[in-house]
């Protein structure tokens, strides 16, 4: 018997190591990890250079507080800013914390300025931005927040795509619109570039803050560094974690000089967050992950997985309803729920895992391989020509 918590429906199935893109089990079967922890090992299995990182890192230094000045922190954050829009940064350990600090410097600017009424923060319904309290009331999903109250209040929410819905629901004490640049959780929607164009357009009228959620979707993904910068939109305030790590946790927002103003000592902190250690994982993923180089191959290759689950959607258009997402965030949308889709892939040594709109999400490495990619089509063929309706 487990001791472990029941709140995880674990797969009866375990991992000795893993390698690149793929994850070797304990009882000896190799699989072609396409799940990646859930857009977390942006540059696969045991990537050298950040073995050799951490190696050297761990016989130095791990912990030391933010009491004191941490250089591998100053140099992230300064690689962070030259890269981005942003001026300043806030290290975190995981998405949630990252969303709900993005949450408090919304909130503490319009304090900071005289105007503590403006509190709201408008969000999607059903969209996904962590687990903690606050996060799960952000979401708007009822299902994540029954059982959890009382209600967190101060957010207001929208359905996907409904502009005029949207400006309506901005009031007087509406400080910001936070929105997954790609939806994640929520069924990988990407949000066309021109609606993110009118939401900084509409944000600029109404003088509050947008916060762009790229914590799944961010740190070349996309085939972006950031999947807004294809719009040119500048954000206010981006929470970002998973791929920026590798696997090590790390988390962080972005934000612009104008917003981080608020942002004085005491307003915010983090026991962990920005620890040499994970920072200097941090900065060698980040000098991989944003060489222009780097990003045209997760195009390119994004693109050729693409163009050709388009194909094996032509064929089976009675399983696939559609194929979605850009980059290296995939979704493949089926006409009914997907567990049994994703178990037969497990089954033929595919690993993914769901999203909601019976969708199957697809998350390989950005530094995935032409035949890894080929293999995993593979292996989607034959379970489309083998699947029962």
């Amino acid at each position: 018997m487990s001791n472990l918590a029941k709140n995880y429906n674990r797969k009866k199935i375990s991992f000795k190591y893993g390698k690149g893109s793929y994850l070797y089990s304990n009882n000896g079967k190799k699989y072609l990890d396409f799940v990646m922890g859930i857009a977390v090992n942006s540059l696969g299995h045991a990537h050298p250079s950040l073995i050799k990182t951490i190696n050297n890192q761990s016989k130095k230094l791990w912990h030391v507080s933010n009491a004191f000045q941490i250089p591998e922190g100053e140099n992230l954050a300064k690689k962070l800013c030259k890269k981005t829009f942003a001026d300043y940064v806030m290290f975190q350990n995981s998405g949630a914390e990252a969303t709900e600090a993005a949450i408090k410097v919304a909130r503490r600017y319009f304090f900071s300025i005289g105007k503590p009424n403006k509190n709201r923060i408008l969000c999607i319904k059903n969209s996904f931005h962590g687990r903690t309290l606050a996060a799960i009331y952000a979401s708007g999903s009822k299902k994540m927040t029954e059982g959890f109250g009382p209600k967190v209040k101060g957010f207001d929410h929208f359905i996907f795509g409904d502009h005029k819905a949207l400006e309506k629901k901005i009031t007087k004490d509406t400080a910001a619109i936070m929105v997954e640049t790609i939806m994640g959780e929520g069924g990988i929607k990407v949000i066309p570039d021109f609606c993110l164009r009118e939401l900084r357009k509409l944000c600029d009228k109404k003088k509050i803050l947008l916060i762009l959620d790229e914590v799944q979707c961010g740190i070349g993904r996309s085939g972006d560094f950031f999947a807004f910068e294809k719009s040119k939109v500048k954000p206010d305030i981006v929470p970002i974690a998973k791929g920026i790590g590798g696997g090590f946790p790390i988390g962080a927002v972005l934000m612009n000089k104008k917003v981080a103003a608020g942002m004085t000592p005491g307003t915010h902190g983090s026991t962990f967050g920005g620890n040499p250690l994970a920072m200097s994982v941090g900065n060698k993923v980040m000098d991989i992950v944003s060489n222009k180089k780097f990003l045209n191959n997760v195009k390119k290759l994004s693109k050729y997985f693409l163009l050709n689950l388009n194909k094996i959607k032509e064929k089976y258009p009675s399983i696939i309803k559609q194929i979605r997402g850009r980059g290296f965030l995939i979704g493949i949308q089926l006409h009914q729920d997907q567990t049994n889709f994703i178990k037969k892939l497990m089954e033929n040594k595919l690993l993914t895992i769901r999203a909601a709109e019976n969708v199957v999400r697809i998350l390989p490495p950005l530094n995935v391989k032409k035949s890894e990619i080929d293999e995993a089509l593979k292996i989607i063929n034959k379970v489309c020509s083998q699947f029962k309706l």
